[in-house]
């Protein structure tokens, strides 16, 4: 399945935007969020951390970096409050 990456991620080394610490190869804990239809840029700016990318069965592809489990939380928590239905959620290899 063939994805197009539409937003750089941060460098290894960055600031985390949450915790302003630097981030390390250990910290990196990836996930992928496939949701049903397209998102409108508007929707898409509500999650500037991840990556979006569109699936090949009119779907769209969220994916980056998680902090920690309060991150993952606050994720899911801003899809219900959008009203958008995760179909599916994985944390992807390191």
């Amino acid at each position: 399945m063939a994805l197009l990456a539409v937003r750089a991620r941060p460098a290894e080394g960055a600031m985390t935007p949450r915790t302003g610490r630097r981030r390390s190869p250990s910290d990196v804990v990836r996930y992928e969020f496939r949701l049903d239809g397209r998102l409108s840029e508007t929707v898409t700016a509500a999650f500037p951390e991840l990556e979006e990318a569109t699936a090949p069965t009119e779907g769209t592809v969220l994916f980056g970096e998680v902090e920690d489990e309060a991150h993952l939380y606050g994720l899911l928590e801003r899809f219900q409050t959008l009203g958008i239905p995760v179909q599916e959620m994985r944390r992807l290899p390191d």
